[in-house]
């Protein structure tokens, strides 16, 4: 009789991991060590974004939207061409029923059962899914296939215009951008002056990883000006305490930009006025983003040890809240770069289970949001900062894949930057000196930078390509030695 074979080996071999090939401690039933599980989850833990309308232009989506059958949809994009090139596999049920929160049971009969046609459920699915709008046979919430816009109603920058801006306003309001600031000058607050102030903040906040930095904080100064003025005019509660939240996101988005343009001082004191307002008005949000802002600072001075409690406090003020995704993730970037692995993967996994505990915003792009490509973002930086290059270079890939939106808009320019240093870090560790300075020289010279976490990753390349030589990587090493020696350039902040 033949004696079974445990598998990863013959009768008594230690069973080793399928994924790294590192020895198994007996208690681990499973192929995998629990790293290799945590960075398998990790590498489909939320769909792709952005994704190009060429994605969808495969003869099984155009049958599948055709039939006007979201399950048929869901089919055709877990088998998707792209799955198999970068998994070797199509994507289980089980996967994009976790996507979707649903079950794999419920999923599977949405597939293969009649079409669905709840409006809410294809709208939020669809949303999810980022599927495009003039594929659809339903309305998403705000857009039309019936009517669709002459331009997308950005510049080519790819920024809000501002015809388009009065046009939101106008369609949510009834007001515009020069009735708004006409009535807050004048303290006529209603209703529609509230909603449409609160517009053009968050509007702003949306443009932070777009505009130039200098105009941008220009206009929020002013603009935070308008807003602290009405606080000593008479107003409802309510409305008290909704013109503080957006004096605060005011006051947290020209601090960014202050620090961004190499004004520290002004940035602390911008800060603080943020953490008052925040105080005053209760508002947990801001005061937890006013803590981030702190570690931030520290984290680019290379304070790291300071930033540990710093973001703590942030997340101790607003538990459960975005902002607490990304304090973990300062703590992660703080951790990595003191060498303490254990307590990186740790965090990361505490920010990556309060972000699938949180609803999927409505503005992304807002930078005062966390939605998973940002988390993906920090990640990226902890992998390249404990050695998994593997890890880090998969992760930059995908930052800057999806910071491409569907125009071919670069849509987070930062984090792009940001994530080709990255890849020019790990050619550098593999060898590839010419690479990693051409990659580095390219990021350097993008027109939209944050200068202290450009600076920051900036220099770990340096010190990389110093490794080969004094003058290995010279056009990028000359480079950076001239960016470090110009301050106060414009700049815009990363995201």
């Amino acid at each position: 009789m033949t004696t079974p074979v445990p598998q990863g080996g013959s009768t008594g071999e230690a069973r080793r991991c399928q994924g790294c090939d590192d020895r198994l401690p007996s208690a681990n039933s499973a192929n995998l060590c629990a790293r290799c599980h945590r960075d398998q989850r990790d590498q489909l833990r939320t769909p792709p974004a952005q994704l190009r309308h060429e994605f969808f232009e495969t003869d099984e989506f155009r049958a599948a939207f055709a039939e006007q059958h979201i399950g048929h949809v869901f089919k055709a994009y877990r088998n998707h061409p792209r799955h198999l090139t970068l998994y070797g596999r199509a994507l289980t049920q089980e996967l994009l029923a976790r996507w979707l929160n649903l079950t794999q049971s419920k999923l599977s009969r949405i597939e293969n059962g009649p079409a669905e046609t709840n409006l809410f459920w294809l709208q939020n699915w669809a949303r999810t899914l980022h599927l495009p709008q003039h594929l659809l046979w339903f309305d998403l919430p705000g857009q039309s296939r019936l009517t669709p816009p002459v331009s997308s109603g950005r510049d080519a920058a790819g920024l809000i215009d501002a015809d388009t801006h009065n046009q939101i306003l106008i369609a949510n309001t009834g007001i515009d951008t020069a009735e708004l600031v006409q009535r807050v000058r004048a303290s006529a607050i209603d209703q529609p002056t509230i909603d449409a102030l609160s517009i053009t903040v968050e509007q702003m906040c949306c443009d932070y990883s777009h505009a130039d930095a200098r105009e941008l904080m220009r206009k929020g100064q002013a603009w935070l000006r308008k807003v602290t003025e009405l606080l000593g005019k008479q107003l409802t509660l309510p409305q008290h305490r909704e013109v503080l939240h957006n004096a605060g996101l005011l006051a947290l988005l020209v601090g960014c930009l202050e620090y961004d343009l190499g004004d520290q001082k002004a940035a602390q004191a911008t800060r603080k006025m943020a953490l008052q307002l925040g105080t005053e008005s209760g508002d947990a949000s801001i005061v937890g983003w006013a803590h981030e802002m702190l570690a931030w600072f520290n984290l680019t001075a290379g304070n790291y040890r300071a930033v540990i409690p710093l973001a703590q406090a942030g997340i101790i003020a607003a538990p459960s809240q975005s902002v607490a995704v990304q304090l973990y993730g300062q703590q992660a970037k703080a951790y990595a770069r003191m060498g303490m692995a254990n307590e990186v993967y740790e965090v990361l996994q505490r920010g990556s289970e309060l972000l699938g505990d949180l609803p999927y915003p409505e503005r992304p792009d807002n930078h005062f949001v966390v939605d998973p490509d940002k988390f993906d973002f920090y990640a990226m930086d902890t992998y390249r900062i404990v050695g998994r290059d593997d890890l880090a270079k998969r992760n930059a890939e995908e930052v800057i894949r999806r910071s491409v939106n569907a125009d071919g808009f670069v849509v987070s320019p930062m984090r792009s930057t940001e994530a080709q240093l990255t890849l020019a870090v790990v050619a550098a560790r593999a060898g590839d000196i010419e690479e990693a300075a051409a990659m580095g020289v390219k990021a350097l010279g993008h027109g939209r930078q944050s200068r202290p976490s450009l600076l920051m990753v900036a220099s770990e390349l340096d010190d990389e390509l110093s490794a080969y030589g004094a003058r290995a990587g010279a056009d990028f090493r000359d480079l950076f030695k001239l960016v470090k020696e110009t301050k106060g350039q414009p700049s815009a902040s990363g995201d």
